[in-house]
């Protein structure tokens, strides 16, 4: 998290208001903007952890804030403490401690031993926007709270920042989802994430989640997520990046292309790559009709690249799908509550009839890819290189970015694909 004082804004901002609310020291609008009172919020919380109450938010602010960025905290047990006394500290539930603390026996916890403590409420938050700082938080602290998942960096961007990846489930049935792809579809990174979460708690409490029982789902399949494919085009959509050397290098491309309005119609990593342009699936054809639409170099979108895979964020994704060998993908993108499932003349067996079921169960409808848009995708390659099912899932309808606001419907429409996505064969 970078420094944040007095006058910031951006996605960062909002992070910074939601954790001081989480903490109590609220209530604050989490409208992204620093002004009087979240710095005195901060100034108070700073005091309350014996820092220098500036009402600036440098590192050992944001480390003392790290509880509430990533939904949990590490407590050290002293005498006869138990789960259930130091959940009740905290206003967390003991099962919740206990589940996070697997390896610890409950009647037996060592006096100084580490304990982490889920706090009470969602790691994922769906009512602010994102950066690629909270999707890092949000994958910590979903590991955290259960242990039972794992996560990975299966490669970097432009800028450095992580791929994240999140695997979860016991079963011989892969299937691997992605988002945001295109940086100005970043809602679809909230909808996989709380799909995590939910998954996850669904598993731990013995329920079910799209009628399905979610242990049975975690028995019979394991499911890979990559929530955040373009984490730096994310930043610099939602505001997080809008200043330095790579903001300048986007605003200078993007200033070429004057009919996309910049930041919010930007769609490719901070280079002005096209990353669902980048797969050795007709990428020679896709480059060819993005030419003939006056697109031969990097833009805000629609650029190919120099080559297939060379972006680093395309070739993490290439790699990390040839090392996981899924059954099944899904790829969510956004807008036009379309299914797009196959690739030319490609027609994988069952494939239409699995994009028949998601459209049964979310209302979108399954369609062939738009010529001009039916080549060197990420599903397009799957298909073509495994011979195996691969869907584009476009959710929700309007323009990109769509409002968070469209997130709820999105989530409604979605879960049943989520999670049959996992069941087929």
């Amino acid at each position: 998290m970078r420094v944040l004082r007095f006058s910031d804004r951006g996605p960062a901002v909002q992070l910074l208001q939601l954790a001081l609310d989480r903490a109590s020291f609220g209530p604050l609008e989490t409208d992204g903007i620093f002004g009087l009172r979240t710095q005195e919020a901060l100034r108070r919380f700073q005091l309350s952890r014996g820092l220098a109450s500036d009402g600036v938010a440098g590192r050992a602010s944001h480390e003392a804030l790290l509880p509430w960025y990533t939904g949990y905290l590490r407590h050290r047990v002293r005498a006869g403490e138990s789960f259930y006394s130091i959940a009740q500290l905290y206003g967390a539930r003991p099962e919740a401690v206990e589940l996070a603390n697997s390896t610890l026996e409950p009647g037996n916890i060592p006096i100084g031993a580490m304990v982490t403590v889920p706090l009470p409420f969602d790691v994922v938050p769906t009512d602010i926007d994102f950066c690629s700082a909270l999707a890092a938080y949000c994958v910590r602290g979903l590991c955290a709270r259960y242990p039972f998942l794992s996560c990975a960096s299966v490669g970097r961007s432009v800028l450095g920042r992580p791929l994240w990846s999140l695997t979860l489930g016991a079963g011989e049935n892969r299937v691997l989802y992605s988002a945001a792809h295109h940086a100005n579809e970043w809602i679809t990174t909230p909808l996989l994430l709380s799909f995590a979460e939910e998954l996850a708690e669904s598993f731990a409490q013995g329920g079910m989640i799209f009628g399905q029982s979610a242990a049975e789902l975690l028995d019979y399949a394991r499911l890979c997520l990559v929530p955040l494919v373009d984490p730096d085009g994310l930043d610099l959509v939602t505001g997080e990046l809008r200043r330095g050397e790579a903001f300048e290098s986007a605003r200078s491309i993007a200033g070429q292309y004057p009919g996309v309005p910049f930041p919010a119609g930007w769609k490719a990593n901070i280079r002005g790559t096209d990353l669902n342009l980048q797969y050795p699936a007709g990428w020679e054809t896709a480059r060819e009709i993005k030419a003939a639409a006056g697109v031969r170099g990097p833009a805000p979108k629609d650029y190919v690249g120099p080559a297939p895979l060379s972006a680093p964020e395309s070739r993490a994704m290439a790699a990390l799908t040839r090392r996981f060998d899924p059954a099944l993908t899904l790829a969510f993108h956004t807008q036009g509550e379309v299914i797009y499932w196959r690739y030319g003349d490609y027609e994988i067996p069952g494939a239409r009839d699995i994009a028949a079921t998601f459209a049964a169960v979310s209302g979108y409808s399954p369609e062939d890819t738009p010529y001009a848009s039916g080549f060197a995708g990420y599903k397009d390659w799957f298909i073509q290189s495994f011979r195996r099912p691969g869907f584009t899932i476009e959710c929700g309808r309007g323009v990109n970015p769509l409002p968070l606001t469209e997130l709820s419907e999105i989530r409604r429409r979605c879960l049943g694909i989520l999670t049959l996505g996992a069941l087929v064969t």
